[in-house]
């Protein structure tokens, strides 16, 4: 998550994880689908509940209006994530945003009795009190879309063994949780299922592992297993440069939330991607403040840095390639669902020197087929 400014995504969500398999040279499943919550905390990210629109909670513009009657005349304000999200950023970009940079909406809930709000909505209210001195009994909460939960990630099978390929497995090798893609949610997590990727396949990876370490053969280990690793902690310890990694991030966050967040075209993801070789160039020479070996969070940070610029540039590329609108990714330049072109799975796979400046020298796509059985895919009507 953090690979976007505005997120619900703690500061420490780099997908490390994901990027180590990245970097084995392992591919990574439909990376290009990614969640906009619509009811981040305006200027923070933080997550304000369904649970409010559920209670009747509106989303209102600058001027009062409760906006998603124009866009979905029937489910308004409970419309799927994607939709309101698109509809929120719509009245953001068209210049019916509130605030003095008219960037954010309200979530309003002053027309529910206080009761109501304290037993079932606590943490809105503590949220707006705590963080933006709203108070939610009597004035609307500023909210936007905010980037919540990657549908992609490292591609598994039922049993949540690791793939190399649509279905050869990693023996031994297991993945359950966001950060692995069995598919269940397809391009767009409905709420609360993020359930079965922590409950459901985190039992199954387990009982898996089990299951295998009964019979396997112990392989033989490398010399030094821990080489690589080491290689790169001191790589970025022993740098004397002069970029600022914080700046760095910083850049990279708010062209993902620019150009390649609930919006896209070919030309804004273009322009991340050639940010994202520019800021690889400059991440070469980053400076560490701190050379220490014992919790030494500048060179954790530095680490992460480099996961975040491949995770980055794996997301644009795939979102490039798939020239279609689909769930949670949407492309204003191909604004239709392609099921004759793109009813797949995006298989990216490193295939040379993640450093060389073209995404296209060192990034293969794939494509996995769809598998349906009882639900073929309709256009959604709201």
């Amino acid at each position: 998550g953090k690979i976007y400014k505005t997120t619900s995504n703690a500061h420490t969500l780099t997908g490390d994880g994901v990027g180590i398999i990245w970097r084995k040279g392992l591919p990574l499943e439909d990376m290009e689908f990614y969640q906009f919550h619509p009811t981040g905390l305006a200027g923070l990210g933080i997550l304000l509940s369904e649970a409010a629109r559920g209670e009747g909670a509106i989303l209102r513009n600058a001027s009062g209006e409760r906006f998603m009657e124009r866009y979905t005349p029937t489910l308004k304000d409970l419309a799927p994530r994607d939709i309101v999200s698109r509809s929120m950023a719509t009245e953001i970009r068209e210049g019916r945003g509130a605030g003095p940079n008219k960037d954010y909406l309200y979530l309003d809930i002053t027309h529910l009795e206080p009761a109501v709000i304290d037993e079932k909505l606590p943490d809105i209210t503590e949220f707006a009190r705590t963080y933006l001195g709203v108070e939610p009994y009597t004035e609307p909460v500023p909210v936007l879309p905010t980037a919540h939960y990657a549908m992609g990630g490292i591609p598994t099978n039922v049993n949540a063994e690791v793939l190399r390929s649509n279905t050869e497995v990693v023996p031994g090798l297991y993945a359950a949780g966001e950060c692995a893609c069995v598919s269940v949610h397809g391009s767009n997590r409905l709420g609360t299922n993020s359930l079965l990727d922590i409950n459901v396949f985190g039992k199954r990876s387990g009982k898996s592992a089990v299951a295998y370490v009964k019979t396997a053969e112990f392989v033989p280990l490398p010399d030094n297993p821990a080489a690589g690793v080491r290689q790169l902690l001191d790589l970025v310890r022993s740098g004397d440069g002069s970029e600022n990694i914080a700046a760095i991030r910083k850049e990279l966050q708010d062209s993902m939330d620019r150009n390649a967040q609930i919006f896209r075209t070919d030309e804004s993801l273009a322009e991340v991607t050639e940010l994202i070789e520019r800021l690889r160039a400059r991440y070469k020479n980053i400076a560490l403040r701190d050379k220490g070996k014992r919790f030494n969070t500048d060179l954790l940070e530095a680490v992460e840095l480099g996961f975040l610029l491949d995770l980055a540039e794996v997301v644009v590329y795939s979102a490039r390639s798939r020239k279609e609108s689909r769930g949670g990714h949407m492309r204003e330049d191909y604004p239709d669902r392609d099921d004759t072109n793109f009813l797949v799975h995006t298989m990216a796979y490193l295939v040379g020197d993640p450093e060389s400046a073209d995404a296209g020298e060192h990034i293969k796509l794939g494509w996995k087929p769809v598998v349906i059985t009882n639900y073929p895919p309709m256009e959604r009507k709201y």
